[in-house]
């Protein structure tokens, strides 16, 4: 963890990540101290590593929030790219980074929020702050948890990340292979599969879907396709068919949105606009303006975006990190499509089982696909409609975590 802090003070006067990671942390037990000190209600402390922990997290979070209304919420994460977005978080009463993990910062930070119930989601695994938690007996829960055969906890050497996991109180996992390890290492009795939140995520946000009037001006009717937390990989693969057909509309919603990258966006798809532009001049001259790519230049409009798509396409399968989430576009009933690197996303290898998805190696796969599809309705909709109907079957994880907590009275004997 030491060296970990010292990279991050190493690289911080060169980039934005790392020094915002360290800024965040600067003088972090005063403000905790002066934004809960007076606090006497009971607390519910939700971890989450960043921004796709949160939104995996958030319909727990919401549903307790809800439940127990004289409750408060205490959210922190690890990562600048969950805090930034998410420290105006309405659902939270308090949002910050965690202090880095040590002996006296796990003391420091649980006397000072005194939580009754810890939620972890999916992963992170910091020593101290679940040690410190466990001699407390403060129940604390893993959320969504994901396992595979060749992590740590798995191996010879893993007696430490064991010794991490032993300090659940429950764990609760994605799908029957995770709880046939933990039972293999000796985890069985607190393990329940529930399925992925995730899930109920993105129905919550299809089914709270609200019209963006400035999307529809671009579109104007016609076939559309959406590409969502593309890299720069994933854009090579697009620039060709788009500027090939300038008949079709294309949603570009990058991954990063600094200047660089969004300029490099803009030398490949020959004819482009930015939202932010857009929304500028379409209110007096729409249909005056021959642009056939819109670049999302914000962060927060993907998972609506979506709804506008008739093919969808998901950026991260040309990486070593693999695809983003594929359920934000699958759950509005549309065909999805990303790169060759998806092999460790349960979720995007059964979409394409189920007929939902297609993955692609190369540009000439994609046109193909592309042609096929846009020509090919009745494949379309097939594939949009096994999209839709394998999101739908898997929703349902928020409710079995939450009756765990009513059904075992974690919050309700203070």
């Amino acid at each position: 963890m030491w060296l970990y802090q010292m990279g991050a003070i190493l690289l911080s006067p060169w980039n934005k990540k790392a020094a915002r990671w360290l800024n965040g942390r600067k003088g972090i037990f005063n403000q905790v101290k002066a934004s809960i000190g007076s606090n006497t209600a009971p607390v519910i402390w939700m971890h989450c590593a960043s921004l796709g922990e949160f939104e995996q997290g958030r319909p727990l979070l919401e549903y307790l929030e809800k439940t127990y209304p004289t409750h408060k919420i205490f959210l922190s994460f690890f990562s600048p790219s969950g805090y930034e977005i998410r420290k105006d978080f309405n659902g939270a009463d308090y949002v910050f980074y965690l202090p880095m993990d040590s002996a006296a910062n796990a003391i420091q930070l649980l006397d000072l929020v005194k939580p009754q119930l810890v939620l972890w989601v999916k992963y992170e695994y910091w020593y101290y702050y679940l040690h410190e938690i466990k001699r407390r007996n403060i129940p604390l829960l893993l959320v969504s948890g994901v396992f595979r055969e060749g992590q740590p906890f798995f191996k010879y050497y893993g007696s430490f990340h064991r010794k991490m996991l032993g300090c659940f109180s429950h764990i609760f996992v994605q799908n029957e292979e995770a709880k046939k390890l933990l039972g293999a290492i000796g985890f069985s009795e607190n393990v329940t599969t529930t399925g992925d939140t995730r899930f109920d995520r993105v129905i919550d946000i299809a089914e709270n879907f609200q019209a963006i009037s400035i999307i529809e001006s671009f579109i104007q009717g016609n076939q559309v396709i959406v590409a969502g937390s593309t890299w720069e990989e994933d854009e090579e693969e697009l620039d060709h068919y788009a500027n090939t057909h300038p008949e079709l509309k294309f949603i570009i919603a990058p991954h990063e949105i600094d200047e660089e990258h969004l300029m490099d966006i803009e030398k490949l798809f020959q004819q482009s606009i930015r939202f932010s532009k857009w929304k500028e001049i379409a209110v007096n001259n729409p249909e005056g303006i021959s642009k056939n790519v819109l670049i999302i230049d914000n962060i927060g409009m993907l998972a609506s975006l979506y709804k506008y798509a008739t093919i969808t396409y998901v950026g991260g399968g040309f990486g070593d990190d693999g695809v983003h989430n594929v359920l934000e576009a699958a759950v509005y009933g549309k065909p999805v499509i990303f790169g060759p690197v998806y092999e460790k996303f349960r979720e995007a290898v059964e979409l394409e089982e189920e007929g939902g998805a297609y993955s692609i190696e190369n540009a000439l796969e994609l046109e193909e696909l592309l042609n096929k599809l846009l020509v090919n309705t009745l494949e379309c909709y097939n594939a949009g409609t096994a999209s839709g109907n394998y999101v739908y079957s898997n929703k349902g994880a928020t409710e079995k975590i939450l009756s765990f907590i009513q059904e075992n009275r974690l919050l309700t004997n203070w």
